[in-house]
Formats: structure tokens, C-alpha cells, sequence
């Protein structure tokens, strides 16, 4: 495994970088300063539509998709340092097309959708134009385990017939987000893991209702938010099935796999955004006589976060290349360990970043706060940690069987 960058990942991440500097990070305040002058949800941030047709004139635009005629060329591995740099601002990835349900969303569509599906949803989604949400999670099971889920989809005639409510269907709560892939049950007497199907949903269909947005930790991540939606008797065309009857779990493991590792991509950036700040507050601030960077703990916290965003970072390069390589399937346990490793990991720097800072760093004057937030949900959101952890020791053990 090489992981040295090309010349192509080079002049991306230096194109980003200067993106970033010039155009992301001076305009993080203005968008909060415009999402608060009116309803969170009912409007967005135009500064974020400034920003989206820069970063597609400078060619910095749906960079996630690899070996497809959509994207941006890229191989994972060749993504993960340009993912990995969006992750140190939270409206970054947006900027670039390359933010989470969509992507994910994208994916699905290239892989399994069809003619129709691409030109009505697919191509919208890749021009920036809509936004999308993915339903899966239900508040009534434990959805941890996918076969728990109870949301019907119900052949009748040339119609499938949705009922039942999800929740934490990240981007519904945004007025552009057009349209859901929700996943239910069509058949509860098939095989355990050929119950479940896939199917679009336009938001505006009669019979759902988003009935409220979900915060995390006080925040509501608006305008995108976390939607509980109802679906009662919500009737689509047949032709909005994905891929096939039963064949939702085939979905979910093409769709999660990328997901899962995007996230740990952007959460080692927001790592290393923390342990900047913390570096340069504790070079700035005396405490009992000397600079906290000179304090012991504070040096032991900062060692500490160099090498384990290092040894998360290759980890995330060696999933991402097993990817390009041998495929999701066979790389399924290197991206369940990064998915445990990155947000934990994460998590402490971050953590420490605040106990540095005091309090400043539980203020809105920092990204801190709010990144701390976002990524505890990372170690619930796509499988929690005993998940994939149950399924990492598994395939250690066959080794000894």
C-alpha cells in the first residue's frame, strides 16, 4: 500500500486549501449570522449559493463519486485527504456537493437507480439544485438492527403503498430537500435479511408529514435538521422501487460503506481543526506563571492527539484503498474499526481542545461546542459502536475456528 498523495491529489488539496482559507472559514459567521434572521427552516443562507457556484467554477464539485461518468474521477483513497479537509468546517461539505445524505443518496441512484430515477432525482442532486434525505431509523424499534424496522411498503397494483414513521432523517428539515429513499418491510415472511426494500419518496406526496426537526445536544442543525416524518398511506409509482423487492439490505450495505467512511474522513479534519486551536489558545494564555503550552498535561494532551489522528488517518487510507481494490464487501471490517476509532478519537481531542480553551471553548466564539455535538452522534449514526465492534470481533474470531 502506497499512501503517498499523487500529483492530481496534490493540486486538489492545495486548490482546497486555499478554498477553504479564502472563501469557507471568513464566512462561517456570516452563515450563522443569516440563518438567524429568519425562520431556520423555512429559508437558507445565501451565502452558501455564492459559495457553491465558486467552488463549481473553480472545479472543486462532486469529488466523492469514484469510477462513475457523475463525478469527479476520484478513487476513495484519492478522496480521503480532500474529504478529510472539507471536515474542518461544518458547511464545507455542502459547499463542495460532497455533504451526507446526499452523497450517500448519489450514490444509491448511480449504482441502482434507473434511467428515469437518474434523470428526475440523480441529476438535480449532482447540479446542487435539491437536497435529499435518507428514512431508515424508526423511534418505535431499536434500529440498530435494521431487521426491527416496521415501516411498510406494500404492492398494490402499479403502486406501492408507504406506511408507518421515521425520525432522524438528516436534511428533511431543509425547504430544498425534495426527496426521501426510504427503506420498509414488503414481505415479513421472506428470509430475515429479504424483507426489506428501498423505495423513493417525494416529500410532497400526499401523506407525509414532517412532524417536527430533532436536536442534537440543543443544536437543530437547521436549515438542514433531523426530521421525524409520518407516511400514512403514501402511494408512489411502482417504477420508485429501488433495484427490487427485498433487496433493501444490498442497498444499504453499497450505500453505508462509502457513508461510513466519509464520515471518519471529515471527522479526522474537524480532529485536526480542534488540536489547531488548541495549539495556538494555549501559546497565547499564562496560567500559575508560565504559558499553558508549557504546562505538562497540556503537552502530554497535544503528543496524544498528533499520534492518534496519525494512526486514524492511515487506518481511514488503508479502508479507502481496500475499497478501491477488493471492494466494500471485503474491506467491511477496516471500515467498521474506522468507524469506531475516528469519532472516539475525535471526541477526546476536541474534548481537550475546551478544557484548554475554558470558557471559550464551550462559546459559540469557537467551532468546538457544536463539533462535539456533531460528531457524538457519529458513534449512533450508520451502526453504533457495539455494532460494528460485534462485527469486527467476529470475523476475528472465524480466523481461530
Amino acid at each position: 500500500m502506497n499512501f503517498e498523495y499523487s500529483e492530481k491529489v496534490e493540486n486538489y488539496r492545495k486548490k482546497i486549501s486555499d478554498f477553504m482559507d479564502e472563501h469557507i472559514f471568513p464566512n462561517e459567521e456570516i452563515f450563522s449570522e443569516q440563518l438567524d434572521r429568519h425562520d431556520r427552516f423555512s429559508s437558507y443562507p445565501p451565502i452558501i449559493e455564492e459559495l457553491k457556484q465558486k467552488a463549481k467554477d473553480a472545479g472543486l464539485w462532486n469529488l466523492f463519486l469514484p469510477e462513475s461518468e457523475y463525478g469527479g474521477g476520484l478513487t476513495n483513497l484519492e478522496y480521503a485527504p480532500l474529504c478529510e479537509l472539507m471536515g474542518r468546517s461544518s458547511i464545507a461539505p455542502e459547499v463542495f456537493n460532497c455533504a451526507a445524505p446526499d452523497t450517500g443518496n448519489m450514490e444509491v441512484l448511480v449504482r441502482y437507480g434507473s434511467e428515469e430515477h437518474k434523470d428526475k432525482w440523480l441529476r438535480p442532486l449532482l447540479d446542487g439544485e435539491i437536497r435529499s434525505c435518507f428514512s431508515m431509523t424508526e423511534p418505535n424499534v431499536a434500529s440498530s438492527d435494521a431487521t426491527n424496522i416496521e415501516a411498510s411498503i406494500i404492492r398494490d397494483a402499479d403502486e406501492y403503498i408507504i406506511n408507518g414513521t421515521k425520525w432522524w432523517s438528516s436534511g428533511a428539515g431543509d425547504p430544498r430537500c425534495k426527496i426521501a429513499i426510504v427503506m420498509g418491510k414488503n414481505d415479513p415472511h421472506a428470509p430475515k435479511h429479504q424483507q426489506q426494500s428501498m423505495i423513493l419518496v417525494p416529500l410532497d406526496t400526499p401523506g407525509v408529514t414532517i412532524k417536527r426537526t430533532l436536536q442534537v445536544f440543543g443544536y437543530d442543525h437547521a436549515p438542514h435538521g433531523h426530521a421525524e416524518i409520518e407516511f400514512k398511506n403514501v402511494r408512489v409509482p411502482a417504477s420508485n422501487m429501488l433495484l427490487g423487492e427485498g433487496r433493501g439490505f444490498e442497498i444499504a450495505q453499497g450505500r453505508l460503506g462509502p457513508g461510513r467512511i466519509h464520515h471518519c474522513m471529515r471527522t479526522i479534519g474537524a480532529a485536526e481543526r480542534a488540536l489547531g486551536i488548541l495549539c495556538k489558545r494555549v501559546q497565547e494564555r499564562t496560567a500559575f506563571g508560565k504559558k499553558l503550552a508549557e504546562q505538562g498535561v497540556i503537552q502530554e494532551w497535544i503528543a496524544e492527539a498528533r499520534i492518534n489522528i496519525e494512526q486514524s488517518r492511515l487506518l481511514t487510507l488503508k479502508a479507502a484503498y481496500m475499497m478501491d481494490t477488493v471492494g466494500n464487501k471485503a474491506a467491511k471490517t477496516e471500515i467498521a474499526m474506522i468507524k469506531v476509532v475516528a469519532p472516539n478519537m475525535a471526541l477526546q481531542i476536541i474534548d481537550h481542545a475546551i478544557q484548554a480553551l475554558g470558557a471559550a471553548g464551550v462559546s459559540q466564539d469557537y467551532p468546538l461546542a457544536a463539533s462535539w455535538a456533531n460528531i457524538r452522534t457519529l458513534r449512533l449514526a450508520d451502526g453504533p459502536d457495539e455494532v460494528h465492534k460485534r462485527a469486527i470481533a467476529r470475523q476475528e474470531l472465524k480466523k481461530y475456528q
